[in-house]
């Protein structure tokens, strides 16, 4: 059974297998495999550094002990735009597809409302139909394309620039 939790400092190890595990199985996301250079120590100060600010997430998702997923939101640093989020997701090939996804997103959006986010963004590759089913599911509209913005083994890759907007818990 799968359980969505806020990450903790605890978590940094497993965190980080995570992440690195998501490098080597998938060209979806922004690493390739070996280029993470971070350590438990950086990883156990990042998440620190996110979890205390109130406009910043990360969602990690158990099956059991084991990490399978996470999602994270980052809000914006200054005034004009503490009410945007940036979003990154991953999930393990294993849990691709039996909504595991649904679930970190669905998280994400309760905790959005309560933090003021009003607008949450990504990019995905165009080509990358899963994801682009999973954000249009979730309510995220293509706003524009990132063309040639990666290159992924030596071929430039074009994305979806993708945002939803959400109203607060007040209705503004």
């Amino acid at each position: 059974m799968i359980a969505i939790s806020h990450v903790m400092e605890a978590d940094a190890s497993e965190f980080l297998s995570l992440l690195s595990k998501l490098d080597t199985e998938t060209t979806f996301m922004m690493l390739e495999p070996g280029e993470r250079s971070t350590n438990v120590a950086d990883q156990r100060e990042r998440i620190r550094e996110i979890i205390s600010r109130d406009n910043r997430a990360i969602f990690v998702a158990r099956n059991g002990k084991a990490l399978v997923g996470y999602i994270a939101a980052l809000g914006g640093s200054a005034r004009r735009n503490r009410h945007c989020a940036h979003v990154v997701i991953g999930v393990i090939k294993q849990f691709a597809g039996h909504g595991v996804g649904t679930m970190l997103f669905q998280k994400l959006e309760l905790w959005a409302r309560t933090a003021k986010i009003h607008r949450l963004e990504l990019s995905v590759m165009i080509h990358n139909e899963r994801a682009i089913g999973l954000y249009k599911k979730m309510g995220f509209n293509i706003e524009g394309t990132k063309t040639h913005s990666l290159s992924v083994d030596s071929e430039y890759v074009s994305e979806y620039y993708m945002a939803r907007l959400l109203t607060s818990v007040a209705g503004k």
